[in-house]
């Protein structure tokens, strides 16, 4: 079969068909799904009932694979995170966020996997930082260019809930000690469109270094209302084995929190990306 393209919306997202994401990929079809990726910042696969090591061969063809310092993973295949939330463990991504920002190398993409879905709900939206950075007036991108923010990954880590007993204690400073606060622009080109995009969040970033606390939170408080304006998102709604791959570079997402007490399960492998410029 021919690898075919839908887009989705105007701002962002696309689905691919004819593509089985099980079997090892032509030089093809990685060069089509890397171009479509850029193009479209997000795409989706459908029926797709793949194994976490298959999940792990897949995301590995587009680079080395991040292992996240806190979060759970599975057992025997560390670079797979499991986000498995449930009454016992709550819903922590119902925020717009970017994936792991709080590392020099934050991520270029991540593939998620639905597993286990609820009945109703546990959908995921996604913006496209480029498209709200691209509808912000001249001044205001003028403004914007050049700022610097940190990130730090105890905005979205609380000690509180992540380090409650001597395992999880230990971790989590080791996570910590190993990414202290960093700084990353405001505005990010991407390294191969060369669009610039918004490349602060609600999760991890904490301030704007050149600005005074309280013009940091007005200006912050302004792009994350401004990132979220239905213009710039999509809403994809889970169906078991469906698979989203999505560039970390230039979108945010967020995963809705309205299925509880019923269960979610996704698989995500994370790829590193490079330093944000």
């Amino acid at each position: 079969m021919s690898l075919r393209i839908t887009q989705i919306t105007p701002a962002l997202g696309a689905i691919v068909d004819g593509i089985d994401l099980s079997q090892t990929l032509s030089g093809d079809q990685l060069a089509f799904l890397n171009d479509a990726l850029v193009k479209h910042q997000i795409l989706f696969f459908k029926n797709q009932p793949i194994t976490p090591q298959k999940q792990l061969d897949f995301a590995a063809n587009f680079g080395e694979l991040h292992v996240h310092p806190i979060y759970p993973v599975l057992p025997d295949l560390p670079e797979i995170m499991l986000i498995d939330t449930h009454e016992n463990f709550l819903p922590d991504n119902d925020t717009w966020h970017i994936d792991v920002t709080f590392s020099e190398t934050p991520p270029l993409g991540a593939i998620l996997a639905a597993k286990k879905l609820p009945s109703l709900g546990g959908d995921t939206l996604w913006s496209s930082a480029a498209a709200a950075y691209d509808a912000l007036s001249e001044p205001f991108k003028h403004f914007l260019d050049g700022l610097t923010a940190q990130h730090s990954v105890a905005k979205s880590f609380p000690a509180s809930r992540w380090a409650t007993n001597k395992q999880d204690k230990e971790k989590y400073e080791n996570a910590i000690t190993k990414y202290p606060l960093v700084t990353h622009p405001v505005v990010r080109t991407h390294p191969i469109s060369r669009r610039k995009a918004l490349f602060i969040n609600d999760g991890f970033t904490t301030h704007i270094n050149e600005l005074s606390l309280v013009e940091s939170n007005i200006v912050l408080d302004f792009l994350y209302k401004h990132i979220a304006r239905p213009e710039f998102t999509l809403r994809w709604r889970w169906e078991v084995n469906d698979i989203a791959f999505w560039d970390n570079r230039i979108t945010q997402h967020y995963a809705v929190a309205d299925y509880l007490p019923e269960r979610r399960i996704m698989h995500r492998a994370t790829i590193i990306g490079d330093k944000p410029y």
